[in-house]
């Protein structure tokens, strides 16, 4: 069986309730809200994996949490994403790229893509760019709009991670649904 994984850091439920807040601010804009518990900060898709890979990712990811202490995560900007990217595909939250969240998405990446399971999987191509997507555009409507509104303010929240999760993306009509197979806490020696 084939599960669509990614590896993620869940946000706390009050930054969630915040960054919802700001779904209303621009009413024109076509789009659709990510779900309040779909909020979160990829660290690496990995797309179609079987249950041996799964296993595997989960036992190496296990020991990666293990070498990383918790770290904060600053919170910066709400804009269009991905960047240079028109029409816009996304709103996203922007967060800072600090040493701690670099270190554990690079332990990561490097530590799966190394287990043999994996010779068939390359790593993304582009850099890792911490963000959350806030709602999802609609291009075609977009496009038609006379008066495309500008997003880009300014924001300042920050959250201790002390976790990432492994997930599982379920596609459906309406929208992914996502599901915790296994949260590991960080620097749990």
């Amino acid at each position: 069986m084939l599960h669509r994984i990614f590896i993620a850091i869940n946000l706390p439920e009050d930054i969630k309730s915040k960054l919802l807040s700001f779904q209303k601010k621009w009413p024109t804009l076509p789009c659709r809200g990510v779900k309040k518990e779909n909020l979160h900060i990829t660290l690496i898709f990995l797309g179609n994996l079987d249950d041996n890979q799964l296993f595997e990712t989960i036992n190496t990811s296990k020991e990666v949490a293990k070498r990383h202490k918790p770290f904060l995560v600053k919170l910066e900007k709400i804009c269009f994403g991905p960047p240079k990217k028109f029409p816009p595909r996304m709103v996203w939250v922007k967060g800072a790229l600090n040493q701690g969240l670099a270190n554990l998405q690079k332990d990561l990446e490097d530590s799966i893509f190394k287990l043999s399971t994996y010779k068939y999987k390359t790593k993304g191509a582009r850099p890792f760019s911490p963000h959350i997507t806030l709602a999802r555009i609609k291009v075609w409507e977009f496009r038609r709009l006379e008066d495309k509104p500008e997003i880009d303010e300014e924001i300042d929240l920050t959250f201790e991670v002390n976790s990432f999760e492994i997930m599982e993306s379920f596609l459906k009509r309406s929208g992914a649904e996502y599901e915790i197979l296994e949260s590991l806490p960080l620097g749990n020696n």
